[in-house]
């Protein structure tokens, strides 16, 4: 090889391995004149490419079949390049380890000086001394780096100004590359022209006068104030402006109560008088016993960017349990995005701003960052902002985290990560623009680490010098980062100081002017709610919204039980299913009566037909976790996939089903989220055992139970919950029925315990045809899906609609002594021990919509009885759970003017016995007591 120094001795051969292993997985790593010669060694056309990415046979330059020639031609090398090659090889590992290991020194905190030292990009670890600084090199990726020392330097100013970035735990090396490539060519940094500077100074000053009028104005309120972290204003407004250019139509922003305030006023367009007029609190009627503080509302508003383009924003609303709106925000932009076809995931954008405490402490970050890329929850990729002020309440980082950055908990994934110096907003500017085109290209999350420092303390009224006195201490010193940009600016002559002033008078006048408003009397607040795709769905009182028909027409039952059994050619079904999809073809000819699972798929399949869309989701819920559902079966032969339902479904209607992750409170807050944005389908998240939802209690309690009062918010989200005391322990029994009921009030939501496969058909499909829209909450079962007394005719499919008490026809009620009332699996245990016993004079009535419970109706069915015949509830679960408590505080010992008692398991810390022959024990004795002669 003419090109490469005949000097290379055999002392060198194995730098030249490592070399030649370098350029095998990678070409474009080696310097061209080994490229090239590597390129003409024998046996390199086996070097190739496949649609599966790089594959390369790699050959030792040693092996006896290929290269042992290139040893002799090394040798006669000279010591002169030698010398190149090494030094070469030097300045690789140092361009490696500044990629790795750099942002450990970059310039990030405004607070304090950079005190990490890293061996590994000191140039003296390798041993280059100035004498080497001037010495040539080849092209890198590095602009106008020519010698040594301009690459050294073009490192620095990449690597360790105020960006530091980790992408180098990314294994796929296109992605790799493409980052350096952006990065390296620019030093990371990016030109902005002038009316992009004046527009940054802008926003900071919108930013921080907003915080410094409220200050003035209401002294001693609470804000949860954005002060020190002001740049989060223009890195949300060059977010949105390169959204719009990036083609997104819809965005839906996820924060908690710090700078939302500001976010709302200043992003998301919300009129300060608005804001204002919350601070004065002049509305007291309007909010009794409802509403929520104003640090949590959400809002939303059309944006339209600089070039014309029209964003529908959304900040969701948000209690102040932190990170959990994560996965409902990105619930409502997968809707958004599903509702116009968009499979390519491009026009919605979900942005979710963290705290750095609540980013590495809260598990439902891991959760959400978990479901990113998953086919059913994918959004595109979702853009992750960390308002980093180092510090949670009172907590400092030694004790707020093990690990070396509050973003580390991102690196499960395979995106970058960018940390930022929130007191350079030109540095955030090129982050954001760097961020938004991987996110775009690449369609996966990325993470912008925002270093700042939050000015006061957790609100406004804390001292925070009492935790961190020197940490306070230096923030007391410092200027706003408007006031250090604005300085920055006029030394670069980009702003004068008139047009500065200009812009801090015209936002001053404005926020006097909105104050004036506020406090007038002709201000009405208006709040937006039930408008768009919701003008045709209400909420308020069930009374007032009557029940529906919810009968299948014969044809379309026929239809759909014939889609269930009905295979594409050439698919073999696993041998075990073949049984299944028998009794499934005797049901559809009327031959068989339904049982839980099949009358489940007709209710889906008679939506889907009549054009409404439906999600299921949850743990196993394509097969079902008792083996009972199989929406989704597998070819036993290929593995290939087919829905069986999808052959009904009418256009616009998806059968959208999904086995989600092993997860609740982030696959129930993405459920939660999707249902807001889709109120005309049927949205349900099934929970593998009902004793598992309680993971997720805190979507139950501040987003499902509690939206519609706080908010204004509906859904129609559908929970189903297995649950039934068969002997399964403690944690296979209970799904907290009773911790549902205690949170019903004003018609909030719906908990039902149906007990034939029809009822529940026709509560599904209720839940769509009504217009009113509230959560669901369905005890499921588990024995009963194979217990043939718990099955349904076809007809009860075709005829009548959701019974929400259910009589018992089978007694003569003049002759009833006692009624019992129950809920659910139950029912079975009590029927089959009065058929035992010839208990003709015992009624047993089932209560199948627990909530909202109309006495009145209850007391109907009552009627038929005598006046003096007592009424039992009888439950399994322990007299401290189920619906005993719930319906005792409403009825007393009196239901409908007849005596009203109890029987059920003894009350217990636990829901239920470990051992299953105690079952049996317990579960006798229950039917006993509940057959006992009333004294």
């Amino acid at each position: 090889m003419d090109d490469v120094d005949p000097s290379l001795h055999a002392s060198s051969l194995a730098f030249v391995e490592e070399l030649y292993l370098t350029y095998l997985e990678d070409p474009d790593e080696v310097p061209e004149t080994w490229r090239r010669y590597f390129a003409d060694l024998p046996g390199n056309g086996a070097l190739g490419r496949t649609s599966f990415g790089p594959t390369f046979k790699r050959r030792s330059l040693f092996d006896p079949g290929g290269t042992r020639a290139a040893a002799s031609t090394i040798d006669s090398h000279t010591d002169a390049s030698t010398a190149d090659a090494e030094l070469t090889q030097r300045l690789d590992r140092l361009i490696r380890n500044f990629r790795v290991r750099a942002h450990r020194v970059a310039d990030l905190n405004p607070l304090g000086p950079r005190n990490h030292v890293i061996p590994e990009i000191d140039p003296a670890y390798y041993g280059f001394t100035e004498a080497d600084m001037g010495k040539p090199v080849l092209a890198t990726t590095f602009a106008n780096a020519k010698t040594v020392g301009d690459v050294i330097a073009a490192l620095r100013e990449t690597y360790t100004r105020a960006i530091g970035v980790q992408f180098m735990h990314i294994d796929d090396l296109e992605v790799r590359k493409w980052l350096q490539a952006r990065m390296e060519r620019s030093r990371n940094r990016i030109e902005l022209p002038r009316d992009t500077q004046l527009r940054i100074l802008t926003k900071l000053t919108d930013a921080v006068m907003f915080e410094e009028f409220i200050q003035k104005k209401f002294v001693g309120a609470k804000s949860f104030s954005l002060e020190g972290g002001e740049s989060l204003i223009p890195l949300l407004d060059l977010a949105l402006e390169k959204a719009g250019s990036q083609g997104v139509r819809d965005v839906v922003i996820g924060m908690a109560h710090r700078g939302r305030l500001n976010v709302l006023a200043n992003i998301m367009g919300k009129h300060p008088r608005a804001i204002f007029r919350e601070f004065e609190d002049k509305d007291p009627e309007l909010h009794r016993g409802r509403g929520d503080v104003k640090y949590h509302l959400g809002y939303s508003n059309d944006w339209v960017t600089q070039a014309g383009d029209t964003i529908h924003m959304s900040l969701a609303f948000n209690p102040s349990h932190l990170e959990f709106v994560n996965p409902v925000a990105m619930g409502r932009v997968r809707a958004k995005q599903d509702r116009v076809g968009d499979v390519e995931r491009e026009q919605g954008l979900v942005v979710l701003i963290h705290g750095d405490a609540a980013f590495i402490g809260e598990g439902v970050v891991q959760e959400t960052l978990n479901m990113s890329e998953l086919a059913g929850y994918e959004v595109g990729g979702a853009l992750h902002v960390i308002v980093n002020n180092q510090i949670g309440f009172t907590t400092g980082l030694d004790q707020g985290r093990s690990t070396t950055y509050a973003s580390d908990v991102a690196k499960m994934l395979q995106s970058p990560i960018f940390h930022v110096n929130g007191e350079d907003p030109e540095a955030v500017a090129q982050v954001i623009e760097l961020a938004m085109d991987f996110r775009h290209a690449f369609k996966r999350d990325v993470v912008v680490d925002m270093y700042c420092y939050r000015r006061w303390g957790h609100n406004e009224g804390d001292e925070p010098s009492f935790t961190q006195p020197a940490m306070y201490g230096r923030i007391r010193k410092r200027p706003t980062v408007r006031e250090e940009y604005l300085e920055r600016l006029l030394t670069l002559g980009g702003v004068t100081r008139a047009e500065a002033d200009a812009i801090t008078e015209a936002r001053r006048q404005q926020l006097e002017q909105e104050l004036t408003a506020a406090r007038g009397q002709e201000f009405k607040p208006h709040y937006s709610a039930f408008e768009g795709r919701w003008q045709a769905f209400k909420g308020g009182r069930d009374a007032d919204i009557p029940d529906v028909p919810t009968a299948i027409a014969p044809d379309v039952a026929e239809r759909v039980l014939r889609a269930l059994v009905t295979l594409p050619e050439g698919f073999t079904p696993n041998p075990k299913i073949v049984r299944f999809l028998q009794q499934r073809e005797q049901m559809a000819t009327g031959d068989r009566a339904l049982d839980w699972a099949t009358g489940e798929a007709l209710a889906l399949g008679s939506l889907l037909l009549d054009g409404h869309r439906v999600r299921l989701t949850g743990q196993d819920t394509e097969r079902g976790t008792f083996s009972q559902r199989h929406s989704v079966l597998h070819d036993h032969l290929t593995g290939e996939r087919f829905v069986p339902l999808t052959q009904v479904a009418v256009a616009p209607a998806v059968f959208d089903v999904h086995n989600s992750p092993l997860s609740e409170q982030g696959a129930l807050g993405f459920e939660y989220g999707y249902s807001l944005d889709w109120p005309d389908g049927l949205v349900a998240w099934e929970a593998q055992f009902g004793d598992f939802v309680n993971t997720a209690q805190v979507i139950i309690d501040q987003f499902l139970a509690s939206g519609e009062e706080k908010w204004q918010r509906l859904s129609g989200l559908v929970l189903l919950l297995p649950h039934g005391f068969e002997g399964a322990g403690p944690e296979h029994s209970s799904a907290r029925l009773e911790r549902f009921l205690q949170l019903c009030a004003d018609d909030n939501m719906q908990v039902a315990y149906p007990t034939t496969p029809a009822n529940y058909a026709h509560l599904l499909r209720r839940q769509v045809l009504r217009p009113w829209r509230k959560p669901l909450v369905v005890m499921t079962p588990k024995s009963l899906l194979r217990l043939p007394a718990a099955t349904s005719p076809l007809s009860d499919f075709t005829e009548g609609r959701f019974e929400r008490i259910i009589d018992d026809p089978s007694v003569d009620a003049a002759s009833v002594r006692k009624v019992l009332m129950c809920s659910g699996k139950v029912y079975y245990d009590l029927a089959a021990a009065r058929e035992e016993t010839g208990r003709s004079d015992v009624a047993i009535l089932r209560l199948e919509q627990i909530y909202p419970l109309d006495d009145d109706h209850v007391a109907s069915a009552l009627a038929r009885f005598g006046a003096d015949v007592p009424v039992v509830w009888v439950q399994e679960e322990p007299a401290n759970m189920g619906a005993w408590s719930f319906l005792r505080v409403r009825w007393g010992d009196r239901v409908a003017g007849r005596a009203f008692s109890r029987v059920s398991r003894p009350a217990s810390p636990t829901p239920a016995t470990g051992s299953a022959s105690s079952h049996k024990i317990e579960q006798a004795e229950l039917l006993k007591a509940a057959f006992e002669e009333t004294t």
